[in-house]
């Protein structure tokens, strides 16, 4: 059973030895930390999960820390006399591999990189253990999944305790944004206040559906560090009346640190966030199926057919003349969830007709992006799909002639060649906009390049 569940930051500064006096900065955290260290002691727990975005992170797997123990020092914070050693609960971590897996959740042991602790993970522990020891302790990384794939691992790691009938307290181990201020360590960002504002509201009212409705640019924009950990805390205490308190928020360095506590009272099947949100989405996804062109629904057919059964459709009749006549170079780009899916295009025209590029584009994107596994087909009522004409490119001799909204950049040196679209999410400035194309095409961030630029029409 879960006996309770914190939402704590991870300043390694927090701790005395590193801070050095600076912690009394942020005294108000280190006193709802006791706290929250005073109310596991009073728990005392068998085990303790640990959500970390320090731990090991794929951009497809969630990580679970196998063996017997680990050991960790905050020597990097120059603190090495701060020493951890834990033992793992490897009982709950074989159930939970076997839950997940059975559930098709992409989570398991494999891959371990590194077996010492993290400060994610040892930051929060140094409080705990002033105040209970004798815990077994699961640590737990993230990925890159989406939002609702996180909250899902919450829901077996509840359903592993209930399984083995043990009883555990979730720690949600993460900062807030780490913008807001121009003088932090990581500058400002307008997204960086509000970021916390929302989050902090969210938390703090215990409404964890609104976890799902943070975007992938929003979050990166705010610099936000917890998120997805707060998200599988949130699954974990899925259909459960919670009593929630907020015992501080402070951001007085340029990062947002926030803790709130979580105690479970009731069943409460209305508190079903993920259902809800996968609702809500299928019905967004509905009605832009509705209005979708003719080159966004060639796109979808071509996709959804060879997912299905690894055929190519033939060009259907019907189309427009400019489809079936004209010669371009077309992108398909895949979302689900917001989140990028699968994008591949040509630059130039390769085949006869536009009709024919976005049938060739559509198979690669679903099937062929490297930076993702294939599409299956569980996923395609969850996908949003775009497709963008190219123009013909236009060489220019400053990047003062890009505008990020209007032009794509071609950059190329040598047989290096790399290119990126207009107009994207998280793109803001010209600057990044060619620095993403040169970290595509393999181009180092100070070499010299050619640029070109190119106009797009995109369809929805």
């Amino acid at each position: 059973m879960i006996q309770g569940t914190f939402m704590v930051p991870h300043p390694p500064l927090i701790v005395p030895e590193v801070g050095r006096g600076e912690e009394q900065k942020i005294q108000d955290t280190i006193d709802a930390y006791h706290e929250v260290g005073r109310r596991i002691g009073g728990l005392q727990p068998e085990t303790i999960v640990l959500l970390s975005p320090h731990q090991i992170m794929y951009a497809d797997y969630f990580h679970i820390s196998p063996g017997n123990g680990a050991v960790g020092d905050l020597g990097q914070f120059g603190a090495g006399q701060v020493r951890f050693e834990v033992g793992y609960d490897r009982e709950f971590v074989e159930n939970l591999c076997k839950l997940a897996d059975a559930g098709d959740l992409p989570a398991g042991t494999a891959g371990e990189r590194e077996r010492r602790l993290d400060h994610g993970t040892m930051v929060p522990l140094y409080f705990v253990n002033q105040y209970w020891k004798d815990y077994q302790l699961v640590r737990v990384g993230l990925s890159g999944l989406p939002l609702t794939d996180h909250y899902e691992l919450g829901r077996r790691i509840r359903e592993t305790a209930e399984v083995l009938g043990r009883r555990i307290v979730i720690i949600a181990s993460g900062d807030l944004s780490h913008r807001l201020k121009a003088d932090g360590p990581y500058g400002y960002q307008k997204e960086g206040p509000e970021y916390d504002r929302r989050i902090m509201q969210v938390m703090e009212s215990g409404d964890f559906g609104e976890l799902l409705e943070f975007s992938k640019d929003f979050c990166e924009k705010a610099g936000e560090c917890g998120h997805r950990s707060f998200t599988v805390m949130a699954g974990a205490l899925d259909r459960m009346e919670v009593e929630t308190q907020r015992l501080s928020y402070e951001g007085p360095f340029g990062v947002g640190y926030g803790i709130c506590t979580y105690t479970v009272k009731s069943l409460d099947m209305k508190r079903n966030f993920k259902e809800q949100y996968e609702e809500k989405e299928k019905n967004r996804i509905m009605e832009l199926r509705r209005q979708e062109d003719e080159y966004v629904q060639l796109a979808r057919k071509t996709v959804e057919e060879y997912v299905r059964t690894g055929k190519k459709i033939r060009i259907p009749e019907g189309l427009s003349g400019e489809m079936l006549e004209r010669r371009a170079g077309v992108f398909v780009s895949i979302k689900k969830e917001g989140r990028l899916r699968g994008c591949i295009g040509t630059i130039q025209a390769v085949y006869p007709s536009i009709a024919q590029e976005i049938i060739e584009n559509g198979v690669s994107a679903a099937t062929r992006d490297p930076r993702f596994s294939p599409i299956e087909p569980e996923e395609l009522d969850k996908l949003t799909i775009t497709v963008d004409v190219l123009g013909d490119t236009e060489k220019i001799d400053s990047p003062d002639k890009l505008d990020v909204r209007r032009y794509g950049v071609v950059v190329t040196k040598g047989f290096k060649r790399g290119l990126l679209l207009p107009n994207l999410e998280g793109v803001d400035t010209v600057e990044e906009q060619i620095a993403i194309a040169k970290q595509k095409a393999g181009i180092g961030e100070q070499e010299q390049a050619e640029l070109e630029r190119f106009e797009v029409v995109r369809h929805y």
